[in-house]
């Protein structure tokens, strides 16, 4: 992943990266996490420029995507964010396409504009909100991560 991207003019540093595995040995994907230059993990869910950037090893349907979307929402959101969410997260389902060994998806969150959903550099769409944001972020980073060990990762806390 590189150092640094640009986002909407503004300059965003990596904060972190790391590999998913899933039953042990098998890798999933690597995520990167970029935060606009100055800031540290601390702040990832402030109303601040922020990616997050994915690069699969496998073939994964949307449908798939879009069931560990959901799981991720229930297990870090309550009900109530979950309806308020629910909006962006039905336009969100809508987005998601087929992605085969070497896509990445990314997720860039610029305040004002919202969230771009992107494949391979394409903006897929957009989706309003800081909460939807923090809402697709806390799949990885929230209470109730989908990988523990991804999320220091991301963080920078660890290697990973």
């Amino acid at each position: 992943f590189d150092k640094t991207v640009q986002l909407n003019g503004r300059t965003c540093d990596l904060i972190g990266a790391g590999l998913l595995r899933y039953r042990v040995v098998f890798r999933g994907y690597v995520a990167a996490l970029y935060l606009e230059r100055g800031r540290t993990a601390g702040d990832v869910f402030k109303d601040i420029p922020k990616s997050l950037v994915i690069e699969y090893f496998h073939a994964i349907d949307a449908q798939a995507f879009v069931s560990s979307t959901r799981q991720g929402f229930s297990n870090n959101l309550s009900r109530e964010q979950m309806e308020a969410i629910d909006p962006g997260a039905r336009k969100l389902y809508a987005l998601y396409r087929d992605v085969k060994p070497g896509d990445r998806y990314s997720f860039t969150y610029i305040p004002g504009i919202g969230s771009q959903i992107a494949l391979n550099g394409k903006i897929l769409g957009t989706i309003q909100g800081l909460d939807f944001a923090n809402a697709m972020l806390s799949i990885w980073l929230g209470p109730n991560p989908l990988d523990p060990g991804l999320k220091k990762a991301l963080l920078g806390s660890e290697e990973g």
